[in-house]
């Protein structure tokens, strides 16, 4: 009991050499092309920035706490608008490029050439792995305006995870199927930073915004797409490597379980009445109940909601 074996010494020794022998062969089938890019040559950058992030949505409300909130809408609608540019800039670069090089929206395999389209396509995938560091930029601004409803497990995970695997894409795969989710996400971020920006423009175009629900919608939409797509490129034996095809599934399917609840819980979930800013169950209602119309309800009053929300 407790006694270590002879034999102990040979399995380490053989499970850190296969270890080894892993990351060799792994980092010897990587993309050459985007080595010398920024942030591209080792994940400890992409790492340490995701780190920060988190440690801000840790301890950034405890900061606030004591705080007023900042006052953001000129650098809220300069923010939302300018995401509404660089989205539509590799939408725009990711459509080009591939269909000047030929890409299939069915199967296509990863080209590591210097094709100028082939790089054209890798340099959009980078400015879109970038805007996913930009995002989090999101949670910064909820926090210094002291929204902290708003930084929920979903919203998190979803800036966390994309920042810091699209890394891995990147750095392995930057082209072939990896153009077609990257290109549907960011005609939808094209969409939604749109209307993001429009909302901080204040009170006088709440009334076009009320499409809010049909983003939702359209991420949902998307998750399926991808799905469906990433499954039909493994039935069909598309020469993409399979370790991404099958992470992409995993990936795909956590979104979906997530937005879906989200969905159900901001549009299908039967509201509580609000009284007296309490719940009709007798739970605090943290003095705002959800926008409807432009309006929220504030105290058990409705009031024009407030400008950049």
């Amino acid at each position: 009991m407790g006694h270590s074996t002879a034999g102990e010494p040979g399995l380490i020794a053989n499970v850190v050499n296969d270890t080894l022998e892993l990351y060799r062969w792994s980092w010897s089938i990587r993309d050459k092309r985007v080595d010398n890019w920024p942030l591209m040559a080792t994940p400890f950058p992409t790492l340490a920035i995701s780190t920060v992030y988190l440690l801000f949505v840790w301890l950034g409300p405890k900061w606030m706490k004591s705080r007023e909130p900042f006052q953001l809408r000129s650098l809220l609608v300069t923010y939302n608008f300018g995401m509404v540019l660089l989205n539509f800039y590799i939408l725009k670069e990711l459509f080009v490029a591939s269909r000047a090089r030929g890409y299939s929206y069915i199967c296509q395999t990863v080209d590591y050439s210097d094709n100028e389209y082939e790089v054209r396509i890798a340099g959009a995938l980078w400015w879109y792995y970038i805007s996913k560091g930009i995002e989090y930029l999101d949670t910064v601004f909820f926090i210094l305006r002291k929204k902290f409803n708003q930084i929920t497990f979903l919203h998190v995970y979803h800036h966390y995870t994309m920042f810091t695997l699209w890394w891995v894409g990147i750095k392995w795969v930057a082209g072939g199927q990896a153009f077609f989710g990257a290109q549907i996400n960011s005609f939808i971020h094209v969409v939604m930073y749109m209307y993001y920006g429009l909302a901080a423009c204040g009170p006088k175009f709440q009334k076009y915004l009320w499409w809010k629900r049909y983003l939702t919608i359209l991420q949902l939409m998307q998750f399926h797409i991808t799905l469906g797509h990433t499954a039909m490129s493994i039935y069909i034996d598309c020469p993409f490597p399979k370790w991404m095809h099958y992470g992409v599934i995993v990936y795909a399917v956590t979104f979906i379980v997530l937005f879906g609840n989200f969905y159900y819980r901001t549009y299908k979930m039967p509201k509580e009445p609000v009284k007296n800013g309490k719940l009709s169950n007798g739970a605090l209602a943290n003095g705002i109940s959800k926008p409807e119309h432009g309006l929220v309800v504030e105290n058990g009053k409705k009031q024009k909601k407030a400008k950049g929300e």
